[in-house]
């Protein structure tokens, strides 16, 4: 982004920040990112509700490919055969970050926000997204938002992952 670019984050989005904080202190659930396109971003919003500090244990960006072995155990092999953008990733991603975090709950993001494809071809607006739940099998989503302005698929990005991590407490919860 120029510098003269202000990130705003829609209010709508920081509601619905507060209420998954609650659901998750409610489900005695906290949560860690890994996040790729998002640079941190998920986590930024999370923790700008309050009570963060009791449920959001932090993130990991791991922009490249380099970092997402390094950081989360991402198979390099996976990385390079596959590239970053897959299914197979997005969940390496999310089991490695709750491997190393004392959190319950993982939600992680790569995808292509723009404004270019990514080095491996891959179209802007394709995001994966998975969350997963210590001892329970991962949910994963593909979605394909389009192309559009990078601003606006980080929006979409953000409010997608929320819909996930709400969709894993939900299916905690007995």
């Amino acid at each position: 982004m120029p510098a003269e670019t202000q990130l705003t984050v829609s209010p709508a989005l920081c509601e619905r920040a507060q209420y998954i904080l609650k659901a998750l202190k409610d489900s005695k659930h906290s949560i860690v990112t890994a996040e790729s396109c998002t640079a941190g971003m998920v986590a930024a919003v999370l923790s700008r509700a309050d009570g963060a500090g009791e449920v959001l244990h932090g993130g990991f960006v791991t922009y490249t490919k380099e970092h997402k072995t390094a950081a989360l155990g991402v198979s390099a092999k996976l990385l390079r055969d596959r590239g970053a953008v897959n299914e197979d990733v997005v969940k390496q991603l999310a089991q490695g970050a709750l491997k190393r975090s004392p959190a319950s709950v993982s939600v992680a993001v790569s995808g292509v926000l723009g404004p270019e494809e990514d080095e491996d071809g891959n179209p802007v607006g394709l995001v994966y997204f998975c969350c997963v739940r210590s001892g329970e099998q991962p949910m994963v989503v593909r979605e394909e938002f389009g192309r559009k302005e990078p601003e606006q698929l980080l929006q979409l990005t953000i409010a997608r992952a929320f819909d996930l991590i709400q969709s894993c407490i939900r299916a905690g919860v007995s």
